[in-house]
């Protein structure tokens, strides 16, 4: 699956943590994370200057443990927001008047599945 993007804008990414990028509350039974597959190759094809929010529903005492994990795998991120509710999330974003652009994408996983079939495409 393709995520086009625009090349001439910075992007915000809203990814969620567990189901999505590691295998979903691996961490609570083995005390660690497990990366899905294709995540780290997705995550490093991102453009550098956008930015990068992970949510959680992870309580806030699991913050330390999740971080050091990011971090010893080299994944960059400008925030996590923890202890979310478990519901929907939802996104709204407006339409850019003058050439339409949508500025809101959302895309549903079925959980674990990984991220090994999606690719970021640049557009104009």
């Amino acid at each position: 699956m393709k995520i086009k993007i625009s090349k001439n804008l910075s992007h915000t990414w809203l990814i969620d943590i567990d189901g999505t990028i590691v295998k979903h509350n691996y961490y609570l039974s083995n005390n660690k994370d497990l990366f899905l597959k294709g995540v780290r190759i997705f995550l490093k094809k991102i453009p550098k200057n956008d930015v990068i929010i992970f949510l959680t529903s992870r309580k806030k005492k699991f913050k330390k443990s999740t971080i050091s994990f990011l971090l010893k795998n080299k994944v960059r991120f400008n925030s996590i927001i923890f202890d979310l509710p478990f519901g929907e999330r939802i996104l709204m974003n407006d339409i850019k008047p003058k050439n339409k652009l949508k500025t809101a994408i959302s895309i549903n996983l079925k959980r674990d599945s990984g991220l090994s079939k999606f690719q970021i495409i640049n557009e104009k």
